[in-house]
């Protein structure tokens, strides 16, 4: 990997983790962001799914750490990165969905850990919606960039 597209990444990563940061829900086991749509679009633009990974379980990690949520950080890293592998996947959606299915299971079972039943449970609704709205905006901020010719990595 070369210094350029190192630099992508760290540059993509930070504003996905300020994008996250500021556009959060709080509930009660944790937060909704919107860091899948990130996710999602650099599923769409990256050239190495190991790039989606990175940035998405980089992003996840440093939210976590600046959120408040630190007991989340090191789950999130593999959750996310995990999320990102699979999004790259063709066909779209067939990588979204098993990237989408990968981070509800992933949170439920830690959360189950973390709090018991009732709150794996309560992340079920809350984790799924945080996707589907992330390919959403995803879908849209990608079709929109479509006449800009930017040069993805």
């Amino acid at each position: 990997m070369n210094v350029k597209k190192l630099t992508f990444l760290s540059i993509y990563t930070a504003l996905l983790v300020v994008f996250a940061y500021f556009l959060k829900i709080p509930t009660p086991t944790g937060v909704v962001t919107m860091l899948d749509a990130g996710i999602f679009l650099a599923a769409l633009n990256f050239s190495n799914p190991i790039y989606v990974a990175g940035v998405a379980g980089g992003s996840a990690f440093i939210f976590d750490l600046l959120s408040g949520y630190p007991q989340w950080m090191f789950f999130s890293l593999i959750i996310h990165g995990l999320q990102g592998y699979l999004a790259y996947k063709k066909p779209t959606w067939l990588g979204f969905s098993l990237a989408t299915i990968v981070m509800v299971v992933g949170y439920f079972i830690v959360t189950f850990f973390m709090y018991g039943m009732a709150g794996a449970i309560e992340g079920i609704v809350p984790n799924l919606l945080q996707n589907i709205v992330g390919i959403v905006v995803a879908l849209l901020i990608n079709k929109l960039m479509e006449g800009l010719k930017l040069k993805w990595i």
